[in-house]
């Protein structure tokens, strides 16, 4: 026996015309988001070729822009949590803020983001075992 697909739910099928049209915007939103987002990888690709080396940074950056595509996956399937895909987004981010940074840092902010990826890893721990029970 299948399971039914989630397009063809009873939700999916809402009779509520204002519920139909955001759900509409929503796909449509999210899109966008998608191709914006292929776009900037993209174009992060092509200024890597362009410069001829790759660095930290711009790994981290096509993290970024894999786990926003991984996002928006989550939405459309409805497989993981999507409450932990901003997590690592902002983890990453943070990452990608302290290797940009570099040596002129000073010690305490690195201290300081280092406390924010710590909290940021812990929520993520704490929502995926959440959501798991």
């Amino acid at each position: 026996m299948t399971e039914p697909h989630p397009a063809d739910s009873p939700a999916a099928a809402d009779p509520n015309p204002a519920g139909r049209a955001l759900r509409f915007i929503e796909q449509g939103l999210l899109m966008v988001a998608a191709l914006m987002t292929l776009g900037a990888a993209g174009a992060e690709v092509a200024a890597v070729f362009q410069r001829g080396s790759i660095v930290l940074a711009d790994i981290l950056l096509m993290f970024l822009y894999t786990e926003v595509i991984a996002m928006i996956a989550v939405f459309y399937t409805g497989k993981a949590s999507s409450f932990v895909f901003p997590i690592f987004i902002a983890i990453t981010a943070i990452a990608r803020l302290i290797v940009l940074q570099g040596k002129d840092m000073q010690a305490e902010n690195v201290v300081f983001e280092a406390g924010a990826i710590l909290l940021l890893a812990g929520a993520a721990l704490v929502m995926g075992r959440v959501r798991a029970h």
